[in-house]
């Protein structure tokens, strides 16, 4: 299974309240009308550990898919990477990781 996380801070002065709207109505559905995705996640960070260091980001979405080749048809294609784009702008500090789940309970 590959499994994409993105973690991510708003755009400066962006309206959280509005934006958690947004996330959970019409970009869950764009998400999750990917093709073949088996599972995706959307996650206000509100901790961190170890005690005392803060969280470096607010957002975490995580989104899997069956195979390697599914995610890049599904995620890498040039209409998915323009709608990216666009959404990329209203958030700040980002990071996506692509890992390969060898294990799953």
């Amino acid at each position: 299974m590959i499994r994409l996380t993105v973690l991510y801070n708003l755009a400066e002065g962006a309206d959280e309240g509005e934006y958690i709207k947004w996330r959970l109505s019409s970009h869950k559905e764009y998400v999750n009308s990917m093709p073949a995705v088996q599972r995706s996640d959307f996650c206000r960070i509100d901790e961190s550990w170890p005690e005392g260091v803060g969280p470096t980001f607010r957002f975490q979405t995580i989104v899997d898919w069956p195979d390697r080749a599914t995610y890049e048809r599904a995620f890498l294609n040039e209409k998915a990477q323009a709608d990216l784009r666009e959404n990329l702008k209203k958030l700040g500090d980002h990071l996506f990781l692509v890992s390969e789940v060898l294990s799953s309970d």
